[in-house]
């Protein structure tokens, strides 16, 4: 079977480099600091948990739960490039994730609702939701796309809408007209 893809995007030119071995230490010694502070504020037992630099893309942090196991991840890329700004608002962003979720142990909350923004005031760092930096020259994802048409108009759909397609699973329509999208041909 033939597959209609999108060309691939040009290469991108990389002028940065990954976040160096001394910051990552003060990175996570920040994050650690700022966990503590959480502990006795909240009054809450909250550890230290893992801390990598394994992020990339577009994403500054994540704070990840699988399980029983919490970590934070950190995008090496964006913390070399804009170290300053990421050591106080990314990494308090992260945290503020960690302290909610260990405060509102078993209560579901909004992962940047009330409780998350009122845990960014407590630190003095403004609750904003997305980096404002700028992304030139650093390594970002981008997902392939495939060529899908429908009887008024062609569609660019993801990789894993594609799969879906594909496996059988679902069959996406047109808002404009309502039909299926059919994979172009090549």
């Amino acid at each position: 079977m033939s597959i209609a893809r999108k060309s691939r995007p040009r290469k991108q030119e990389i002028n940065c480099l990954p976040l160096e071995q001394h910051r990552g230490q003060l990175v996570i010694d920040e994050t650690d600091k700022r966990i503590a502070e959480a502990s006795v504020r909240y009054g809450v037992a909250m550890s230290s948990i893992p801390v990598e630099f394994d992020l990339t893309g577009q994403c500054a942090g994540m704070y990840q739960v699988r399980g029983r196991q919490m970590r934070i991840r950190y995008n090496p890329w964006i913390f070399q490039r804009h170290f300053e700004e990421n050591l106080i608002n990314t990494v308090t962003h992260e945290v503020a994730h960690y302290v909610v979720d260990m405060v509102n142990r078993g209560r579901r909350v909004r992962p940047h609702g009330d409780e998350w923004r009122q845990v960014m005031m407590d630190f003095n760092v403004i609750p904003e939701v997305r980096h404002q930096c700028d992304l030139s020259g650093i390594p970002v994802r981008r997902q392939r796309r495939f060529d899908y048409e429908c009887d008024c108009q062609e569609h660019a759909l993801s990789t894993v809408r594609h799969n879906r397609v594909v496996a059988g699973r679902v069959v996406y329509r047109c808002k404009q007209c309502g039909s299926a999208l059919q994979l172009k041909p090549a």
